[in-house]
């Protein structure tokens, strides 16, 4: 048996011919493909991380306004909703459609407390930057070590 950079070919083609198979069906019918709604999981993409103080959340969100955005925090979940584009054009022939239309919803679950009065949203070139102070109980505490 040869090992080479080609023995995934087979399989490599058949995703690649399950995803136009897809692709062709959600251009038919929109409302049941990913080009239509955003809205299912994944979209936005997501980078969350932590210092002491904060987390941090970055969501690429191109060619979307502030006013585009909603961006909410209930207890221990962040929610960033929104609308993106409008929907098909009447009169006209799409040839290639991959940049989706439609509202979108991502909720995240947030694995420390918050102060929810104090969290700030930003957007610069299309990176939506949710910055989640923690609250005072959720940051780290030095205990003083006593002799006895």
């Amino acid at each position: 048996m040869i090992f080479g950079s080609n023995v995934f070919y087979p399989m490599n083609r058949l995703r690649m011919e399950m995803d136009r198979l897809f692709d062709d069906f959600s251009h038919e019918f929109p409302m049941f493909g990913r080009v239509a709604g955003l809205h299912g999981r994944g979209y936005p993409s997501l980078n969350v991380w932590e210092d002491e103080h904060n987390l941090f959340i970055e969501a690429e969100v191109p060619g979307m306004k502030m006013e585009d955005l909603e961006v909410t925090v209930l207890g221990h979940e962040l929610t960033i909703k929104g609308q993106r584009g409008n929907g098909p054009a009447e009169g006209v022939t799409y040839h290639r459609r991959e940049r989706g239309v439609g509202s979108f919803s991502r909720t995240l679950r947030l694995l420390t407390d918050v102060s929810a009065d104090k969290v700030e949203a930003g957007l610069v070139n299309g990176v939506l930057t949710v910055t989640l102070p923690k609250a005072e109980a959720a940051k780290p505490r030095k205990i003083e070590v006593k002799s006895t």
